[in-house]
């Protein structure tokens, strides 16, 4: 569900079915610590708990956090530990270990370019985890040294980023 005036656009259905079959085939989701940037309104947050993963999720803006939060208590889900904040300030401060870094980012974001650097300079993942990037056909990472591949769904592409030989 999308809250009223949500000023995002959430993954398709069928980008994340998708998405979700790759994970699937690669990772046992009970196992998993994911991190999900830009959560917006928590929908692939909400798609791994249901799977049995644990989740962080960041988000800035106020009403989708607050749509998160209200969404969490009322399913009782206590798997999802919701931040509240600017991805680009705590994305230091945080602790390495996940296993997915997921970011679906405004397309139009400046730094948008940035962020696959970012999450390795800072060693988020795990040495067999994955950075997931959403992001538009206005964007190309194959030459990024972790970039591993390219999905497309759509209007909606899929680079996952590795370290080493792990995808």
């Amino acid at each position: 569900m999308v809250r009223k005036n949500f000023p995002s656009r959430p993954t398709t259905d069928f980008a994340k079915e998708n998405l979700f079959n790759i994970i699937a085939n690669h990772f046992d989701f009970e196992e998993l610590k994911v991190l999900d940037l830009f959560a917006g309104t928590g929908s692939i947050s909400f798609e791994f708990a249901s799977r049995g993963a644990r989740v962080d999720l960041i988000e800035k803006d106020f009403k989708s956090m607050e749509f998160i939060k209200k969404n969490i208590e009322a399913l009782k889900i206590t798997t999802i530990n919701p931040i509240f904040g600017d991805v680009f300030r705590l994305i230091k401060k945080i602790n390495a270990g996940y296993d997915i870094v997921f970011a679906d980012p405004p397309y139009q974001l400046q730094n948008l370019v940035d962020l696959p650097e970012m999450v390795f300079k800072h060693k988020l993942l795990k040495n067999s985890g994955w950075f997931i990037l959403e992001h538009s056909d206005k964007y190309s990472f194959t030459p990024h040294k972790n970039f591993k591949e390219l999905r497309k769904y759509g209007s909606v592409h899929f680079s996952i980023f590795a370290i080493g030989d792990s995808l």
